[in-house]
Order: structure tokens, then sequence, then C-alpha cells
């Protein structure tokens, strides 16, 4: 009879695999727990509160044409970024063409009535210094003198009234072009057009609006604050905030307008960012949460919060000492960032466990990848 030697040859490879996997776990199991790590440390914090604010801008407005006429041309449409000084519209200018030339023929008209009238003035001056010299003399006579007195009068009069007409011809001719000139309606700041309100053939009087324009290099943020933070707040101080989105972004207190909400008892505060200007979605009216402080700066023990472990009836954390994981029972205040404040549990400079702490067991071996001042 003979025998088949395949069945204990796999009995004793599975034998031989067992052991080998229970020789592997109880290697692992017996080695000390990777684990990540971060120091206790002191930082200066101020305790703050969420508020919402919304996007503004400092500059947003109408730009109106200054003279009435017809509109001949419309460079802009709606959505098209200008710069200071672009063209945005002009008015049909040959009526206002015709009336500066007018306005020039005048003006040369009464300068020329200034020569004549100092060549008078010359004239009537010798004459009367002529008949003056005689005085004293059997050729002076009285009726003489008084006539030349009289046509040199005449003649101061009307040279002041030319320089009168030439004064009241230079306003005229100043008109002429200042209509002319604003015939041409142009962007006062570089921005992006929100509206045209006119078209090609209307006519529209002083003051009417042609374009609306919004300066998209003054965005800023606008929150309304409670008047009872005010304090803590001052120009230069930075602060955080965050978009709808999670944009994260530093922000400046620009100024505290000092405007009170009777009905809210809160005050609008600014703030500025240069990251707003590269934000593409950015708009006005746009949401944002500012994390505004409500106390002074203080100095407190702080722990990251990755290292925070839920326990029964509060919080612990694992502290790594002598190798070990060693379990400590702490007391939290507010939070700071990705951290927490400490009230009580920890020392500074104490190493906690921030990853792998999950299945640590109390006193068990760990091998801390790196501790990390800052965290």
């Amino acid at each position: 009879m003979s025998i088949n030697p395949f069945p204990n040859l796999l009995r004793s490879l599975l034998v031989t695999g067992v052991l080998l996997a229970t020789g592997s776990t109880v290697a692992a199991q017996g080695g000390p727990a990777a684990v990540g790590v971060e120091t206790v440390e002191v930082q200066s914090i101020a305790e703050t509160v969420p508020l919402f604010a919304e996007v503004v801008t400092s500059r947003e407005g109408t730009v109106a044409s200054r003279i009435a006429g017809t509109v001949d041309k419309v460079h802009v449409l709606e959505g098209v970024t200008v710069a200071q000084g672009d063209i945005l519209a002009e008015l049909d200018t040959e009526l206002l063409e015709i009336l500066a030339r007018q306005a020039d023929a005048g003006l040369s008209e009464a300068r020329a009535g200034i020569a004549t009238a100092k060549s008078r003035v010359d004239r009537t001056t010798k004459s009367l210094a002529r008949i003056e010299g005689l005085r004293g003399t059997t050729s002076f006579s009285s009726s003489r003198f008084d006539e030349a007195q009289s046509d040199f009068f005449e003649a101061q009069g009307q040279l002041a009234e030319a320089e009168a007409r030439v004064q009241t011809a230079e306003a005229n001719e100043a008109e002429a072009r200042y209509q002319l000139d604003r015939a041409r309606i142009t962007a006062p700041f570089s921005g992006i057009v929100l509206e045209v309100n006119t078209n090609p053939g209307e006519f529209i009087s002083s003051g009417a609006p042609v374009v609306s324009l919004l300066d998209t290099q003054s965005f800023e943020i606008e929150a309304s604050v409670p008047s009872k933070y005010i304090r803590v707040l001052e120009p230069g101080l930075e602060v955080s905030g965050i978009t709808e989105a999670g944009e994260e972004l530093a922000l400046t207190v620009r100024v505290l307008l000092p405007v009170e909400d009777t009905a809210t008892r809160t005050r609008p505060v600014r703030f500025s960012s240069p990251l707003l200007i590269d934000m593409k979605t950015v708009a006005i009216g746009q949401s944002i949460t500012v994390s505004i402080p409500i106390s002074e700066p203080r100095e407190v023990l702080s722990v990251p919060k990755d290292a925070l472990v839920q326990a029964r009836g509060g919080w612990t954390v694992f502290v790594a000492a002598d190798g070990q994981a060693q379990p400590r029972t702490v007391e939290i205040g507010v939070a700071l960032g990705d951290r927490f404040e400490v009230l009580g549990g920890l020392q500074e400079g104490e190493v906690v466990v921030t990853r792998g702490n999950e299945r640590l067991r109390p006193g068990q071996a760990i091998a801390p990848m790196g501790a990390s001042n800052g965290g």
C-alpha cells in the first residue's frame, strides 16, 4: 500500500505559516509605536469672536456728462476694464466747434479794439500835453484845453471798455473750449464698467448718467463690530479672515468709522488686504468671516489640538516621557487657531503625542518622530 506524502507536506506548510504570522504579530505588538509629537509652549494670544463681514469698495459711482448734447459714440460695454483717462463716450461736437470758432473770432476782435483804443489814448494824451505847454502864453486857449482834456478822458473810457470786452471774449472762448473738451467723457479712475446708461443718438442733459464704474483696486472688507469691542481695535492691527470657499486672508484694520448704529450698537470697521485684488472670484457684497480680538493679548500655555483625546469626563493627552506614553488629564480654555489654551495638567516644554495617539495604551512604548516648536 502506497502512502501519499502531499497531505503531510500541506499540513506542515500551514503550520509553518501560522507560526510565522503569529511571530510577526507578536513582534509588531511588542515593538514601540511610531508616533508624532509636538511641544507644549507659551503663546501670546487674544481671545477672538467671528463676525460677519462683506467686501466693499471705497470708490464706486456713476460717471455723468458735464454738458448737454447728443451722444455720438459709446466706447465701452459692461464688464470692460478701463484705465484712468480712457474715453468712455463722446458727444457730437459739430455745433460746439462752430461756437468755439465764434468765440475765437470775438476774442480777436476785442483785442483789436484794445489796439485802437490805446492809439486814441496816445493821441489825446499828446494833444493835451501840447496845449498844456502853452499855458501862460498868448497862444493858450482855455476852450481848446477843455476840449482836449475831454477827448483824453473819453479815450481812456473807450480803452477801459475795450479791455472789458476782451475779458468777456476770453470768458466766452474759455466756455466754448470747456464745452468742447467735456464732449469727451473719460474715466475718472481705473476700474470695471458695471453698466452703460446711454446709447449713440440719445440727447442727454448736463449731469445725466453715462457709465457706472467700479474701482477694482480699492476693494476692502467692512464689518459691523459691537461697540464694546472697539477699544481693542486700532488702525494697523492684523486680524484673520476666511471666505465661504475656505480661502484665508490676512487683514489689517484700516479705519474705525466714528458712526454707531443705535439699533445694534455696532460700528463699521474697514479692513484692507492686498490679496483681495488677486482673488478671481471677489465681488462686492461677498461674505467674509473675520476673527475680531475681544481682549488684550496675554501669555498662555498652549497645546496642539491634535494632541487632545476625548475621555470620560474630560480631555486627555499622552505625554512622551522616558520612551512611554503617559496619559494626563488636562483642562483646556479658548481655541488658538490649531491649538488650545491649557488651564491645567501640563507644563511648558513637555512633549505630547499628536499623531497615532488614538490607539495608545497607558505606559505603551513609543518611538517619537520628532518634536517641533511652534506646531
